[in-house]
């Protein structure tokens, strides 16, 4: 009992569902089975039930999730649909009048249609049958009236959103024959009835219990995994282990956070997820030898025991499906596309931001240096906007190292989810100074190239352009401008430091910083000031080889160079 989401945006329950169903499957998969015990665990074999109304039913987000619910055989789902055929403007005459009923059939979906909502016979017939139904999902198109007994509001788009209000509660009551007085009251059969229910349920949770200490017994193995995955622990030095592994190795991010991923896979069994028709491209990857979940199975596999699901071309249910599994408890998902994309997202990670799910948001091609693709797929504004959300730590790493420690810290102690920010083009391995540790990532923000004395100006930057400042730092040192370079891979946990840390790296004394950015890179102006030169992208990119788009919009380390060392003339003499 209680509120297993909150749904926001219509059409992000119904799609929370999906996701919460599929866990259901996978649970069941895995530890649903007989094992010797003289029955199953019972785990994963409850159903999920919900109900949808008119609004729901026109958002893309419940199609894109219904249509894979179709596909996987969610026979554990069971969506009731409120067709009170009114919205906020109205009839749906107005904007909606396809068959519902035909189109989820053609989903894959069994469909119960034009139900009398009054019928409650009706309705559990059409439970029992949806309940039998073990290999598609099942919808129940309930005929109802909204406002049903008001005189003067039932039928009506006034019914929808607005009070009855004193009069018409009234009338209402009279209309039904109910006690105007008390004001809130429940009849003695409905009391009974729901004591009654209390009493059953009771009891069904006995029997459970009873079973599941059975499974245990019988299985005392599979009962050792299952409550290792519900406990969510790992090994405290998970994020240095992954970091040994990427030391020195110069790739693109995406490709470390493939390598990354797949030695997860032997660590953590619960981390599940896919992406968006990208498995191609490491946004995310097919984990190799961990089975696909659904029609893609190897043949005689159990469709639910495999860790890759492909969601199709389908961003935004793949989010809020996200979702769904990580509400369920059992599982940790990641998904991810490219960063471009991430817009097509946003509701379903705005309410994993809200509800502090544990679930893994991985981008790629994460800026102009997407190259031929051109400014429709070439991030600018995305990371920012990403960085703006309450509750979400996003990651942009600049090398292997830091990416292993992003998963790490995620799985470690993030409370919330985690987005990841990676790189299409090859990265070089940051050399980090003597005196550097692990953890100082974890920080948000470290130096990778120190002054000998007091810097004439600080080099702020996260992930491809890291690299940059180093080469433009080298530049500057020919002509006698001593630089700083600072890695934020995460603003977020850099300004959860304390202040006094934060100063160690960001001095409030005047020394001019320099923030750098394959995009807007307006995230950084806290640090750089008012007065302090962001040398971001204020314009849409272009298509063209990157090498050639990083020279034409200034990010080499030439023309990086020049950009410093005018604005340190500037500086000066501003204060002269």
């Amino acid at each position: 009992p209680g509120v297993e989401t909150t749904t926001g945006p219509l059409g992000q329950g119904f799609a929370n569902a999906v996701g919460m169903a599929l866990a259901g499957r996978l649970t069941r998969a895995r530890f649903g089975q007989t094992h010797g015990a003289a029955e199953s665990s019972g785990l994963g074999d409850h159903f999920v039930y919900g109900i949808m109304g008119d609004g729901d039913m026109m958002e893309g987000v419940a199609g894109e999730a219904a249509s894979l619910a179709g596909h996987l055989g969610l026979g554990n789902l069971i969506f009731v649909y409120d067709s009170n055929q009114i919205t906020i403007d109205g009839s749906t005459d107005l904007s909606f009048s396809e068959d519902t009923a035909a189109i989820f059939r053609a989903r894959g979906w069994h469909v119960s249609d034009s139900v009398d909502g009054q019928d409650v016979q009706g309705l559990r017939r059409a439970l029992e049958d949806a309940r039998s139904e073990t290999t598609r999902p099942s919808l129940i198109v309930l005929e109802t009236v909204i406002g049903r007994g008001s005189p003067n509001v039932a039928g009506q788009s006034k019914a929808h959103g607005a009070k009855l209000g004193a009069e018409e509660v009234a009338l209402t009551k009279q209309a039904m024959g109910w006690l105007e007085e008390p004001t809130f009251w429940v009849p003695d059969e409905v009391q009974a009835y729901c004591a009654e229910r209390v009493r059953e349920k009771q009891a069904d949770r006995v029997a459970a219990d009873a079973r599941l200490q059975a499974w245990r017994t019988a299985d005392p193995e599979s009962a050792a995994s299952w409550d290792a995955i519900r406990n969510g622990k790992f090994p405290e030095d998970l994020g240095t282990r992954l970091a040994q592994g990427r030391r020195g190795i110069q790739d693109a991010t995406r490709n470390h956070s493939k390598a990354v991923l797949t030695e997860l896979a032997e660590i953590v069994p619960q981390l599940i997820g896919g992406s968006a028709d990208l498995a191609g491209s490491a946004a995310p990857p097919m984990l190799a030898g961990r089975g696909i979940v659904g029609p893609g199975a190897e043949k005689g596999e159990d469709p639910f025991l495999g860790r890759n699901i492909h969601f199709g071309v389908r961003e935004h249910a793949m989010g809020a499906v996200s979702n769904g599994i990580a509400l369920d408890g059992t599982f940790i998902p990641y998904c991810g596309t490219f960063l471009i994309f991430s817009d097509y997202m946003r509701p379903s990670i705005r309410l994993a931001a809200l509800m502090k799910l544990r679930a893994f948001f991985v981008f790629t091609h994460d800026s102009f240096f997407v190259g031929e693709d051109g400014p429709t797929h070439q991030p600018v504004e995305q990371v920012d906007s990403l960085d703006a959300m309450p509750g979400l730590t996003v990651f942009r790493p600049a090398d292997g190292v830091e990416t292993a420690m992003a998963y790490g810290w995620g799985l470690q102690h993030a409370q919330g989810p985690i987005a990841l920010s990676l790189s299409r083009q090859g990265l070089p391995a940051l050399d980090r100074p003597e005196g550097f540790e692990l953890k100082d990532i974890l920080r948000g923000a470290y130096r990778v190239r120190d002054t000998a004395d007091s810097p004439d100006v600080i080099l702020l930057a996260s992930g491809s352009e890291v690299a940059l400042c180093l080469e433009t730092a080298d530049s500057l040192a020919k002509g006698g401008v001593e630089a700083q370079v600072v890695s934020m891979p995460s603003l977020e946990l850099f300004d959860a430091q304390s202040e006094s840390e934060q100063l160690k790296l960001i001095p409030d004394d005047g020394t001019p910083v320099v923030a750098v950015e394959a995009g807007c890179g307006e995230r950084f102006r806290r640090y750089v000031g008012r007065r302090g030169l962001i040398h971001g992208l204020k314009r849409f990119g272009e298509s063209a080889p990157y090498k050639d788009l990083a020279t034409r919009f200034g990010f080499t380390p030439e023309a990086l160079s020049r950009s410093v060392q005018e604005h340190l003339e500037r500086s000066r003499s501003s204060q002269s």
